[in-house]
C-alpha cells in the first residue's frame, strides 16, 4: 500500500489539462469544478461523459478535477475518512488496496478501490451530525489534484491503480471500522447496522438506473406533495421538498433547482422566487439528514407515492426501529415543531484563527471548569472592544457586539469576564472596560463618552434584564436597555443624548463602540423572554452563547497572559487608522470582503428573506438582525485572523452566517416554549416544559406534584387543551393497588 505525499504546490507537477488526460487514459472520467472548490456547477455533471477533445475546454488554467464515481469510472469507489479517529484506525479495518489518497491537512483520508455495486452510503456522528466516514460510489464525484482546496492544501494525485475487491468485502470493512469509530465516541457501535436492518425491509433496489429514471421518479415522488401556502408551513414543506430530490434521489443541485421551478413552484401560493429556491436547495445538499443519501432512489418505484416529510431532516441518528418506523409508516407528525431545537452550537463554530483562538486557548488552560462556548463568547467580546471605531466594513458595519453567556451556577460562567480583564490589565488598557453595573441610562451615557469604546462586563444578566421588563417598576433600568438599543445602531454615526434643558448635560459620542458581555443562569434569562423585549428589537440584538456542560472540575490554575496575547491587545491599542488622534473623528479602516464572501453573504440573505415572509412578529424581529450580526461577526474574526491586513474571505463569511444563524434558531426555540400570549397560555407552555423535561412522559401523579402552583380547575382545563389539541395522549396502566394514569407528549 502507498500514501501519496501531499504536494506542497502544483509546480513541478502535470498541468490541470495533462492531469484530466491521464486519467481519462486510465477509464476514469473527470468533472470540471471551479478553481479552489469541491462542486461541480455544470448542470447535468452526473450524465456527462468528456471525451479527450472536451478536455481543454473545461480543463484550462487553474480549474479543479472531480472524479465521476462508480460505474463511469470503471467501478471507481472511495472510503472517504472525515474524522480524525477512521483516519487513524482504517488500516485495521479496510480492505489493504494500492492507492491512498490526501492533501495536507487530512492525508490519508481517502482509500480508493474498483467495486462494483457500491451504494452511496454515509456514515454521521448520531450525536452531531457530523460525517465519519462516506462510502462514495456511482452518482458523485470526488475532488483529486492537481486541485487546489479551498483551504489552499493541494490533493495528491490519483496515481497507481487502486486494488480491486469484492462489495460484501469492502461494506463490512467499512461498517466495522464506522463500530470502532462509535465505541472510541462512546456511541452504540451497532448504531448503522440497527437502521440497515430496517431500511432493507423497504425493498432496496440496484442503483443502475438510468439519469431519466431516477429524474422521472423523483418528478412522480414530487407530485404527491402539496403545493406550499404562505403562513401554513411552507417554508418548511418546501425545505423538506428540495431535500427529497437532492439528498433522497441524489440529483443534482441544478437539475433539483429546475424540476422545482417548473414543477414544484406553480402550486405553491405565492410562488418562491428563484433565489429562495436556490436557497434551500443549497441548504438541502449541504447540512445533515437523517436519512442516508440515495435512501428514495434505491428504495422500491412502487413506493414512489408514498410521501412522508417527517423526520427526514436534524442531526440526531436514528437507533431503533421504532425510531425508523416513525419515518416510514406513512404517518407524518401532526404538529411538527416550526422552531425545532438546533443543539449546541457546533464544535467547528468553535474555532476561530489568531487572537480569538489563542485568547479561548488562554482560558480553557486556566479555568476550573472549561467551557468552550463561553470562552469563545468572552474572546469575541474582547477582540470586539478592541477593534472598536477602528475598523469597519464596506457597508458600515462596526464591531459592537451584545454578548450574553448562559450557563448554570458553578459552571464557570465569569471566567471569561476574568479572563478578559487580565487581558486589558496586563496591555494597560483597563480604561476599555466600563463599571460592572449599569445603574441608570445616565451612567451608561457618561462612560461611553469617557470612553467611546468600552466593554460592559455583567453579572446577573437575565436578572437584569427581568428587572427592566417593567418600565413602571423600574423607569431607570428600562431606559437603560433604550440607551443600549440606540448605542448598538449609532456605531457609524454620532449619537445624541437625551435632551436637557442644562446645555452642559447634552452629550455627543462619535462613533461609539459600545461591546456587552453579559453571563447569567438560564432561568432567569429565559423568564426574561416576553412577546415585547423581543419584538421591541433588544433580544434580536443579543448573541446568546448557551451550555447545560458541568465539565468536571481541574486544579485551574492562574498563569501571566501569554505574551502574544499582550502583543496583540498593544498593538490594537496603538493602533490609529486615518492619523486620527485625541477630538478628532475616528476614520476606520475598511475591510474589504471577497468575492466569495460577498456569495455567502447574498446566499444568506435570500435565506433570510425567506424565513421573515414566512415568520410570524416574533421569528421577523429576529431573523431582522441576523444578517447584520453575521456581518459584524466576520468583521470581528478577520481582525482577529490577521490585524494588520484584515479581509473577510469566504471562510469569515461563512462561519459568521453559520453562527449568526445558529444562534437565531436556538432563539426561535426558546421563544416557542417560553414566550406566551396570555396566562392560559403561560400555563400550557409550562406544563409542556415540565412533561418535556421529564422525557415527554409522566404520571398524572406526579404532573400534580410538579404543578402545585396551579388550582384543580385550572389543571384540568390545561390538560383538556392539550389532549384536544393532541399535543397529549393519556393511557391507563394497571398495578398492583390502583390503575395509574399517564400522560405523554405528541409530536
Amino acid at each position: 500500500m502507498t500514501v501519496l505525499d501531499a504536494p506542497t504546490g502544483i509546480e513541478g507537477h502535470r498541468s490541470v489539462l495533462d492531469a484530466a488526460r491521464s486519467y481519462l487514459a486510465r477509464n476514469l472520467m473527470p468533472v470540471p469544478i471551479p478553481a479552489r472548490s469541491k462542486a461541480p456547477i455544470e448542470k447535468g455533471w452526473q450524465r456527462r461523459r468528456l471525451t479527450d477533445a472536451d478536455l481543454a475546454l473545461h480543463f484550462g488554467g487553474d480549474a479543479n478535477i472531480g472524479l465521476l464515481l462508480g460505474e463511469p469510472s470503471g467501478n471507481l469507489v472511495d472510503v472517504d475518512l472525515d474524522c480524525p479517529e477512521a483516519i487513524e484506525w482504517a488500516s485495521g479495518y479496510l480492505p489493504p488496496t494500492a492507492v491512498v489518497t490526501g492533501r495536507a491537512a487530512k492525508p490519508g483520508s481517502h482509500w480508493w478501490y474498483r467495486c462494483p455495486g457500491i451504494v452511496t452510503t454515509q456514515f454521521r456522528d448520531p450525536k452531531t451530525g457530523k460525517m465519519l466516514v462516506e462510502l462514495r460510489g456511482t452518482g458523485v464525484q470526488t475532488v483529486v489534484g492537481p486541485s487546489i482546496h479551498p483551504d489552499g492544501d493541494v490533493y495528491d494525485m490519483l496515481d497507481g491503480e487502486p486494488t480491486t475487491v469484492e462489495r460484501e468485502v469492502l461494506e463490512e470493512g467499512v461498517r466495522a471500522l464506522v463500530r470502532k469509530v462509535l465505541e472510541l465516541r462512546g456511541h452504540d457501535p451497532d448504531h448503522f447496522d440497527k437502521m440497515k436492518r430496517v431500511l432493507s425491509s423497504h425493498a432496496l433496489v440496484p442503483t443502475e438506473q438510468s439519469p431519466e429514471t431516477i429524474e422521472r421518479r423523483a418528478i412522480a415522488y414530487l407530485s404527491h406533495i402539496p403545493g406550499a401556502v404562505s403562513g401554513n408551513g411552507g417554508h418548511r414543506q418546501t425545505f423538506l421538498a428540495a431535500i427529497a430530490l437532492v439528498h433522497g434521489f441524489g440529483l443534482d443541485r441544478e437539475t433539483a433547482l429546475a424540476i422545482l421551478l417548473k414543477r414544484y413552484n406553480p402550486r405553491c401560493e405565492p410562488p418562491w422566487t428563484e433565489r429562495e429556491l436556490r436557497h434551500k436547495v443549497e441548504d438541502a445538499a449541504s447540512k445533515p439528514h437523517r436519512m442516508p443519501f440515495g435512501w428514495l432512489r434505491d428504495a422500491s418505484p412502487e413506493r414512489d407515492g408514498v410521501v412522508d416529510l417527517s423526520g427526514l431532516t436534524g442531526t440526531q441518528g436514528l437507533g431503533t426501529e421504532d425510531a425508523m418506523s416513525d419515518i416510514h409508516d406513512g404517518a407524518p407528525d401532526p404538529h411538527p415543531d416550526p422552531h425545532p431545537d438546533p443543539g449546541p452550537i457546533p464544535e467547528r463554530l468553535l474555532s476561530v484563527p489568531g487572537f480569538i483562538g489563542e485568547v479561548m486557548a488562554f482560558n480553557l488552560s486556566t479555568a476550573t471548569r472549561a467551557q468552550p462556548i463561553l470562552s469563545l463568547a468572552g474572546a469575541i467580546a474582547l477582540q470586539s472592544v478592541l477593534a472598536g471605531r477602528k475598523v469597519r466594513d464596506e457597508r458600515g458595519n462596526r464591531t459592537n457586539l451584545y454578548i450574553v453567556g448562559v450557563a448554570s451556577s458553578g459552571a464557570g460562567k465569569d471566567h471569561a469576564r476574568r479572563i478578559n480583564k487580565s487581558i486589558l490589565a496586563a496591555a494597560n488598557l483597563m480604561y476599555l472596560e466600563g463599571n460592572e453595573d449599569l445603574a441608570s441610562d445616565a451612567g451608561l451615557v457618561t462612560a461611553a463618552v469617557q470612553s467611546p469604546a468600552i466593554l460592559f462586563q455583567l453579572d446577573e444578566f437575565g436578572r437584569f434584564l427581568r428587572t427592566t421588563g417593567d418600565a413602571r417598576k423600574s423607569p431607570h433600568l428600562h431606559n437603560v436597555v433604550t440607551v443600549l438599543m440606540r448605542l448598538y445602531s449609532s456605531a457609524d454615526v454620532i449619537f445624541k443624548s437625551k435632551a436637557y434643558a442644562d446645555d452642559r448635560r447634552n452629550q455627543t459620542i462619535d462613533q461609539p463602540c459600545v461591546v456587552l458581555l453579559g453571563t447569567t443562569v438560564p432561568q432567569n434569562f429565559f423568564e426574561s423572554l416576553t412577546a415585547e423585549s423581543i419584538t421591541d428589537g433588544f433580544m434580536a440584538r443579543l448573541l446568546v452563547f448557551e451550555t447545560d456542560d458541568m465539565p468536571e472540575r481541574t486544579w485551574g490554575t492562574v498563569a501571566e497572559v501569554p505574551e502574544p496575547i499582550v502583543e496583540a491587545a498593544d498593538w490594537w491599542g496603538a493602533f490609529k487608522p486615518g492619523n486620527h488622534a485625541g477630538g478628532t473623528r475616528p476614520q476606520p479602516l475598511v475591510v474589504k470582503a471577497t468575492p466569495d464572501a460577498q456569495a455567502v453573504f447574498d446566499a444568506f440573505a435570500a435565506g433570510i428573506d425567506v424565513e421573515m415572509r414566512m415568520g410570524n412578529e416574533v421569528a421577523r424581529s429576529l431573523w431582522a438582525r441576523t444578517e447584520e450580526k453575521a456581518c459584524r461577526l466576520a468583521l470581528v474574526y478577520a481582525c482577529s485572523a490577521n490585524r494588520e491586513r484584515p479581509e473577510i474571505d469566504a471562510a469569515a463569511a461563512q462561519w459568521a452566517c453559520d453562527l449568526s444563524e445558529h444562534l437565531t434558531r436556538r432563539m426561535l426555540h426558546l421563544a416557542s416554549r417560553w414566550v406566551t400570549e396570555g396566562a392560559f397560555d403561560a400555563r400550557v407552555k409550562r406544563v409542556v416544559r415540565i412533561l418535556t423535561d421529564a422525557g415527554g412522559v409522566m404520571s398524572a401523579s406526579d404532573l400534580t406534584r410538579k404543578t402545585q402552583w396551579m388550582t384543580v380547575r385550572e389543571r384540568r382545563d390545561v390538560m383538556e387543551h392539550l389532549v384536544e389539541a393532541e399535543r397529549l395522549s393519556v393511557r391507563t396502566e394497571t398495578t398492583s393497588t390502583k390503575p395509574r394514569t399517564i400522560y405523554e407528549l405528541r409530536g
